[in-house]
């Protein structure tokens, strides 16, 4: 299941489609949101969208809510709103359009949510304004419950509304342990205000709690619990001044093996001057991995980072560099340059996502002292750097890349990289599927690099005869300069089955431009209401279209780029295929587009 992409609707009977959404309902299977948005589309196709109520919610997202209306609209966004929000990006059009039809079906006409509404509204209430939050009926908290993230603002409002004490967990100060688990997801957005009014115990207990837990965590939320623990172990602003230790000393417990792993571990330390005369360098030799994995704060990181440097004054043995977790994140490039960066093992220990981010001279430092040391790349070092820190790299560096490791890489994401890089790297894949002819699994090894791909190359696959049928991320991630150049028919049969999804993304800027070149006669002429196009005749139009690509040269001339989606060095076509060229002045017809015979696989790296 996660392995399928989207399919032409003709090739599934309507029953077929249904049966596969209603038994999602009882599917553990996640699905991506272009699997959804496809599923939705499908459906829409074969006019399944009426009866949504044995949909799963997160298929309802992607559902036109524009054409729910009357008495259907209330439960379908009481549905709806049970689904995982952010499979929609934050400030998207859809996600917009969905909370703003869901409050004029609600009859919502002021900040203020009474407990009906909110019921209806579930996680939609996570895209409200502040000041929703301390206007509307108390039980708006079990809203903010369903939310991955609340901003800044949000969570000042919220913490306004539990310190007015009128709500179902009353004054902060009353709280008690099972109240700050009641609380669940919403104890990480207490501040320090909030947090000095409930009693020590409570707190304590709190900060066992989430200590337990904190090595099972995805990085997303021990960055949330650490922060939560820092809040949990600051002094009120109000409580006296400590009495100053005899310096030199450890006046606390010892630190050892038996003390690091007690749930009381990050209460025994007042500070990091402390944490630092209790915590012997011979302990962080030996059971330095013991110590990273705990919910340490930056201040004492920064002391563990300072014992290592006495512990280790010529460089931190390889084997420790391994077990450094997120503390590798403190050390600055100059410090990592003299690293023993050896194995690839090393490295790929230290690229571990779920320690944290680098920041781009960590990483190009990393590959960089890694490479000087003998290592070489490899698609395994390629898939656990991942496309946003490959995209970190700099040109050099990238070009560097042998075509081999990338064709084991697997599908690499390369959306937060420059343009530059994206036609790098689409060059460089070019390299790592020459002797290819354009087939439907050259297409699929292609896809993550299309984003770099020149006008000529997408014209030729658009005219190569497969039926590509291009998802609508894939699309909306080409080059909006070479999207300019292609022509209706062009970009019809890239899209092929997937045409409609065209009409979704017309706001979208790439679209509107590409929209703003074309004939309004061609669009029409598509079936599916875009608008954007120039007026004019088809015979203005032709001259239009001939202007706008006879600064380009032909396959003919001295100076033809290398049509690139026919890999280098190939000589053959796909079979049954006929290649035209923009220099042949009769054009055989394209021949009946020949289906895909495997889906491509799912991006997910």
């Amino acid at each position: 299941l996660q392995a399928m992409p989207c399919i032409p609707a003709s090739d599934l009977p309507a029953a077929d489609i249904l049966a596969f959404a209603r038994g999602l309902q009882n599917n553990t299977a996640e699905l991506s949101s272009a699997q959804l948005s496809c599923l939705a589309r499908l459906l829409a196709a074969k006019n399944l969208t009426a009866d949504f109520k044995g949909y799963p919610p997160d298929l309802l997202l992607f559902f036109d809510s524009a054409e729910v209306g009357g008495e259907s609209c209330k439960e379908f966004y009481t549905l709806a709103s049970q689904g995982h929000l952010d499979l929609l990006p934050k400030g998207s059009a859809r996600r917009t359009r969905l909370l703003r039809q869901a409050l004029t079906c609600l009859g919502v006409r002021s900040s203020h949510l009474d407990p009906e509404q909110l019921s209806s509204l579930g996680a939609l209430v996570c895209d409200m304004e502040p000041e929703t939050i301390t206007a509307s009926a108390p039980g708006v908290l079990e809203n903010l419950k369903l939310c991955s993230a609340l901003t800044q603002a949000q969570q000042d409002a919220l913490n306004a509304l539990l310190l007015g004490g009128d709500t179902a967990y009353g004054d902060p100060s009353s709280w008690d342990f099972q109240t700050l688990q009641r609380l669940g997801p919403l104890v990480l957005a207490l501040n320090q205000t909030t947090l000095n009014l409930v009693a020590k115990e409570a707190r304590e207990a709190l900060g066992r709690s989430i200590k337990a837990t904190y090595g099972s965590q995805g990085r997303s939320q021990r960055e949330k619990s650490l922060l939560l623990l820092r809040a949990l172990v600051a002094p009120p602003a109000s409580a006296h001044p400590r009495r100053k230790r005899n310096t030199g000393s450890c006046s606390s417990t010892p630190i050892t093996p038996s003390t690091i792993t007690d749930p009381d571990f990050i209460f025994d330390y007042d500070d990091s001057e402390e944490f630092e005369l209790c915590l012997s360098n011979e302990v962080v030799k030996e059971d330095l991995q013991l110590l990273v994995q705990q919910p340490l704060t930056t201040e004492f990181q920064m002391v563990l980072k300072k014992k290592l440097q006495q512990v280790y004054p010529a460089g931190i043995p390889e084997e420790q560099l391994k077990v450094l977790g997120e503390l590798s994140r403190l050390y600055t490039p100059q410090e990592i340059s003299r690293w023993n960066l050896t194995s690839s093992d090393t490295l790929l220990a230290l690229l571990d996502p779920s320690n944290g981010n680098w920041n781009d001279a960590q990483i190009q430092e990393l590959i960089d002292r890694y490479l000087a040391l003998g290592g070489t790349w490899s698609g395994a070092l390629l898939q656990t750097l991942g496309g946003e820190n490959l995209c970190h790299l700099q040109e050099g560096q990238i070009q560097q890349i042998p075509p081999e490791a990338l064709r084991t890489a697997g599908q690499l994401v390369i959306s937060s990289c420059s343009q530059a890089k994206k036609n790098q790297l689409y060059k460089k894949a070019q390299q790592a599927f020459s002797g290819q002819s354009i087939t439907w699994d050259y297409y699929c090894r292609m896809r993550p690099y299309l984003s770099g791909a020149p006008a000529e190359d997408l014209k030729e696959l658009a005219e190569s005869g497969i039926t590509i049928d291009m998802d609508m991320d894939t699309f909306l991630a080409l080059n909006p300069d070479e999207l300019e150049k292609l022509s209706v028919t062009d970009v019809k049969n890239l899209l092929g089955e997937n045409l409609s999804g065209l009409k979704e993304a017309e706001n979208e800027t790439s679209v509107k431009r590409w929209l703003e070149r074309q004939p309004q006669w061609e669009l029409d002429s598509l079936g599916i209401g875009l608008q954007g196009g120039f007026l004019g005749t088809t015979t203005t139009a032709t001259t239009a279209s001939t202007a706008a690509t006879s600064s380009r040269p032909t396959p003919g001339s001295s100076t033809a780029p290398t049509r690139v989606p026919t890999a280098p060095n190939s000589t053959t076509h796909h079979p049954g295929t006929t290649h035209t060229t923009a220099a042949n002045s009769n054009p055989t017809p394209p021949p009946t587009p020949t289906p895909p015979s495997t889906p491509c696989p799912v991006t997910t790296t």
